[in-house]
């Protein structure tokens, strides 16, 4: 026996992929009774979710040549010391 929910994604995927198709028909019926003319708006490609790394010329360096630099930005002001004395 096979469970009733296993098999809805069976039957949902292929009605989920036909809704846009069913929407772009139906609005150009919508427009063509107003006299309209309905135009389907550019989709944009599917993305690749995996991007090859950056091309580099030398290939052999790991790190790239620079030094520690100090932050910029401190969190006490200027003259303020904390020195502790027992």
């Amino acid at each position: 026996m096979v469970c009733i929910a296993c098999l809805l994604p069976l039957f949902l995927v292929p009605i989920v992929n036909i809704l846009p198709l069913l929407f772009y028909f139906i609005m150009g019926k919508v427009y063509w009774l107003l006299g309209w003319e309905y135009r389907k708006p550019e989709r944009a490609p599917a993305a690749c979710p995996y991007k090859p790394p950056a091309k580099t010329e030398n290939s052999s360096k790991v790190w790239p040549e620079t030094e520690p630099t100090v932050p910029e930005s401190s969190s006490k002001p200027m003259g303020v010391t904390d020195n502790k004395q027992d």
